[in-house]
């Protein structure tokens, strides 16, 4: 394969995902349908499996996407934070902020881990959610040892919990029991999730 070949099979396979992403805002992703996204993009069916294989592998590439955002916003946010407790704090309102900007990404990641246990894509959204933990509680580890955080917090608990609040204030927002105009809310959990581990305010 050319150097454009590759450089385009590239370039439409990220305005899949796109696609993807976008239609899952509007509607369960479960019900988006080859037709719906080939419909959204003006192209034929044929075209989208010129690019993807298979739905699957379609639906993976949406997941891997979603996981290079996260991960970049969250490596961006504890870089540009001045220490480790604040980067934490960052990290807290990346993820909410990567939410809002894409919308169909908390849609997409509940419909996969709605799928069989062996479903391959289920698997990958498992295994994010663990590598996003360990980033999580490996930070909170820093903090006890910069003594910014109480000595007795166990962080694996933290850190299922830090992602448990974002998923929280997720769901009620997708219910409409939120407003994303204001950041109050959210402000108000991260306020209370270190006020609980008794962060030096």
């Amino acid at each position: 394969m050319s150097f454009n070949a590759r450089q385009s099979t590239e370039s439409r396979q990220a305005e899949i995902i796109a696609t993807v992403v976008a239609l899952a805002a509007e509607r369960n992703p479960a019900d988006v349908t080859t037709t719906d996204i080939a419909k959204a993009m003006n192209v034929t069916q044929g075209a989208l499996f010129r690019h993807f294989s298979t739905k699957e592998a379609m639906r993976l590439a949406v997941i891997e996407w979603i996981e290079m955002q996260l991960m970049a916003k969250l490596g961006d946010a504890q870089a540009s934070a001045p220490d480790v407790l604040s980067g934490l704090e960052a990290m807290f309102l990346a993820h909410v902020k990567l939410v809002r900007d894409f919308p169909g990404v908390p849609r997409l990641v509940f419909a996969e881990l709605q799928q069989p246990d062996s479903s391959p894509v289920r698997l990958r959204v498992q295994q994010i959610m663990r590598r996003y933990r360990q980033v999580v509680a490996e930070t909170l580890g820093k903090a006890k040892v910069a003594q910014l955080i109480r000595n007795d917090v166990d962080v694996q608990a933290a850190a299922a919990l830090f992602l448990g609040a974002i998923q929280g204030l997720v769901m009620q927002s997708m219910l409409g029991g939120g407003s994303s105009d204001t950041e109050e809310p959210v402000l108000g959990v991260l306020h209370i999730y270190l006020a609980g581990l008794g962060a030096q305010s």
